[in-house]
């Protein structure tokens, strides 16, 4: 495509903006979805009323200050997770498309290799409404399993942990966390998901012996979308919502991911799940919180490059990882060695 005037530059320029912000804020399937963070504000509202011992009214202005504490913003943390929440909005989808692998591409493949090696089964008599709620299911489990290996490798592998502590670097904790991220670390998150969301769908419909739609929600698995509504903001939050007992075994509550980001060793490289807690309790990865606020802090270890900076979060990040494959005399400083570290 090409422009002849420089207006016709500036309008394509505005119009591609004007759509990055429409799908990142207005539509409800967006990363900070208007409708999303109202869904967050009110459980975190309902939540700090029901846990008052006291019966006495609670003035708006000071619910507001415990809802949105003034450090969130007043911070070089705080503004990083901006300016990353910023490009990956805005930039990254752009590099994004060429470097994912295709679920349903693996999906299909593994389905045609296992009628191929065993034969295509006979369609399992079950009503549409059951078969579509069993692949729903399935595939849910399946992103939960791929987000847990991902996050697991990331955490252990020392070239994965120098990308993935860009999101641990976080010393304070916001919604916009969730989009600190180096474009490393998502590269490798879309890849791990597919593949196994791709073997998972796969299996499941040649057992159904049939392709059998899941149950969405404006696109998005049902079960997910869900998830994402009630917990996706309050994750990276200030809020101690715990989930203790047998349901702290089963789901993975702010308090869970909190503890995730503690600087405390006794909580390196637990609750790696995204909603389910169920695979970090098989795996020996679970930490439950307590149903009091525990006294966390949050962040890494000190570097010589601020982790706050571009060249701290962006251009950093290879190095450290490189380093971490060349042969040379170093120390240890990554969760993928012996050596304890922070985030």
């Amino acid at each position: 495509m090409s422009w002849s005037t420089p207006v016709e530059i500036a309008e394509a320029i505005a119009g591609y903006l004007a759509a990055v912000v429409s799908r990142a804020f207005i539509a409800p399937t967006g990363a900070f979805a208007a409708t999303s963070l109202l869904t967050a504000f009110l459980i975190a509202t309902a939540f700090l009323l029901l846990r008052r011992r006291s019966g006495r009214a609670v003035r708006p202005a000071v619910l507001l200050r415990a809802l949105l504490p003034r450090r969130w913003w007043r911070t070089a943390s705080a503004r990083a997770d901006i300016g990353l929440a910023a490009f990956n909005i805005f930039l990254f989808g752009l590099l994004l498309g060429w470097a994912v692998l295709s679920g349903q591409a693996i999906s299909r493949g593994l389905g045609a290799g296992l009628s191929t090696m065993l034969g295509a089964p006979e369609p399992v008599p079950l009503p549409e409404w059951l078969a579509m709620t069993v692949v729903t299911i399935a595939l849910f489990l399946a992103y939960e399993l791929g987000y847990w290996i991902d996050h697991y490798l990331a955490h252990r592998i020392p070239f994965l942990w120098e990308f993935h502590k860009v999101h641990h670097a976080a010393e304070t904790l916001s919604p916009l966390t969730n989009a600190r991220v180096h474009p490393v670390d998502t590269i490798v998150f879309y890849n791990i998901t597919a593949i196994v969301m791709g073997l998972v769908g796969g299996l499941t419909y040649w057992l159904l012996g049939r392709k059998v739609p899941e149950i969405t929600l404006l696109g998005i698995n049902a079960i997910a979308f869900l998830f994402g509504y009630l917990t996706n903001h309050l994750q990276h939050s200030h809020m101690w919502i715990p989930f203790t007992g047998w349901l702290g075994r089963l789901l993975v509550s702010p308090a869970h991911h909190q503890i995730h980001h503690s600087t405390n060793p006794i909580h390196f490289d637990k609750n790696l799940g995204s909603s389910l807690a169920v695979f970090d309790w098989v795996f020996g990865t679970l930490h439950i919180p307590s149903r009091d606020r525990e006294r966390l802090t949050f962040g890494i270890e000190p570097q010589a490059v601020s982790p706050h900076t571009v060249q701290g979060a962006m251009v950093q990040p290879f190095r450290n990882a490189l380093a971490t494959v060349l042969p040379a005399d170093r120390t240890p400083t990554s969760r993928g060695t012996a050596l304890p570290t922070s985030g």
